[in-house]
C-alpha cells in the first residue's frame, strides 16, 4: 500500500508516519519543509519512507507524485483563524486550490481521506449537538478554505472526510498555537492564564487518535466510503473555562483570570457530536486528562531552560 502525505513533516504529519510505518505501509511525505526538517530523522532509516521537497502548490510536480498512490491524505494546509487572516491569499491557495488540484489529477481506483476540521460549524445555536448533517457556517478565511475544499472532495467518488475537533497533545512538530498545548503551557511557564470570552465551547481530541482514526480508515476504508465524520472526544465538549479547570486538576498553582475585556480572534463556539464514527468501529484511547499529563511533563523538561514560544 503506498501513501502519500502532504505536509507530512507537520504537526500530525510527523506523528502519523509512526503509524504507517507500523502497518509496513510505503509513505512518501511532501513538504516544504519551512518548520525545519529534523520532525522526520528518526523515520529516515526505514526502506518504506521517503520524502519530497515540494510546495502543494507546484501543481505539476504534485500531479506527477500522485501517480503511483493508493491512498492521498492532504495534511498540507494553512491552519488557524490568526495564521489564514495574515496569509489570506495562501489560504485559499493552500487549503483549497491544492485540493482541488489533487481532485482533478486523480483516479477513482485511489483513496483520498481528506482531514478536515469542525471549525465549519461555527456558532451551533442553542448549544445543540453538531452532527454530520449539521448546517455549516464558518466564520473565519481558515473554516471558509476547508468547508469550501470538503465540498469539492465530497465530489470525488472515493474519499473519506474527517471533520477534528481541536487536536492536543506531542509531536515531533510541536505546536503551542493548539488551546490545549498553549493552556497548558501557560501552566507551567506563567501559572495563569486571563481569558477572554471563557465560555466558548469546543470539541478536543488527542493526536495520536487522530492518526488512529486515519489507519482505521484506511484499513475500512469500502465500509467507510464517501462519508463525512466528526472526530472527536464525546467525553470533551467543554469551554475554554472548562478546559483550564480540568488543566488546573494536575498544574494545581494554575490561576485563571476571566476577563470581561477583550475578544477572542477566533470565535467560534459548538459542541459535537462523535457518534457517527463511534458507531462505525472506531473508538478513542486518549483522554484530555492524558493529554495535560503528557503535556505538562514534556515543558517540564524545559525548565529552567528558555521558554519555546519559537514552536
Amino acid at each position: 500500500m503506498n501513501v502519500l502525505l502532504t505536509g507530512g513533516a507537520g504537526y500530525i504529519g510527523s506523528t502519523f508516519c509512526e503509524f504507517l510505518l507500523k502497518e509496513n505501509y510505503k509513505v512518501k511525505v511532501v513538504d516544504t519543509f519551512n518548520y525545519g526538517f529534523d520532525s522526520l530523522n528518526s523515520y529516515m532509516h526505514n526502506p518504506n519512507f521517503s520524502v519530497e521537497k515540494v510546495d502543494v502548490r507546484n501543481f505539476e510536480k504534485i500531479k506527477q507524485l500522485l501517480k503511483k498512490q493508493d491512498v492521498i491524505i492532504p495534511l498540507a494546509a494553512l491552519v488557524g483563524a490568526p495564521l489564514c487572516n495574515f496569509k489570506p491569499k495562501e489560504a485559499e491557495e493552500i487549503n483549497f486550490n491544492s485540493i482541488q488540484n489533487i481532485i482533478n489529477s486523480i483516479s477513482k481506483d485511489q483513496m483520498l481521506i481528506y482531514p478536515t476540521t469542525n471549525s465549519g460549524y461555527g456558532v451551533s445555536e442553542n448549544q445543540q449537538f453538531c452532527t454530520e448533517d449539521s448546517p455549516l457556517n464558518p466564520i473565519s478565511i481558515y473554516g471558509v478554505t476547508k468547508v469550501k475544499a470538503e465540498e469539492v472532495v465530497k465530489e470525488f467518488e472515493s474519499h473519506i472526510s474527517f471533520r477534528l475537533a481541536t487536536v492536543f497533545g506531542c509531536s515531533p512538530r510541536m505546536r503551542l498555537d493548539l488551546l490545549v498545548n498553549d493552556f497548558v503551557y501557560k501552566s507551567i511557564f506563567d501559572k495563569y492564564v486571563v481569558l477572554f470570552e471563557g465560555h466558548f465551547k469546543r470539541n478536543y481530541i488527542h493526536i495520536r487518535d487522530v492518526c488512529g482514526a486515519m489507519v482505521f480508515a484506511i484499513k475500512n476504508f469500502n465500509n467507510l466510503k464517501n462519508q463525512t465524520f466528526n472526530l472527536g472526544l464525546s467525553t470533551a465538549n467543554l469551554s475554554k473555562l472548562e478546559l483550564c479547570e480540568e488543566i488546573k486538576k494536575i498544574n494545581k498553582e494554575f490561576t485563571i483570570i476571566s476577563s470581561e475585556f477583550g475578544k477572542d480572534i477566533d470565535k467560534r463556539n459548538y459542541i459535537v457530536s462523535n457518534e457517527k464514527i463511534e458507531k462505525a468501529g472506531f473508538k478513542t484511547k486518549y483522554t484530555l486528562q492524558d493529554g495535560i499529563k503528557e503535556l505538562s511533563n514534556f515543558f517540564k523538561i524545559f525548565l529552567p531552560n528558555e521558554k519555546m514560544r519559537n514552536f
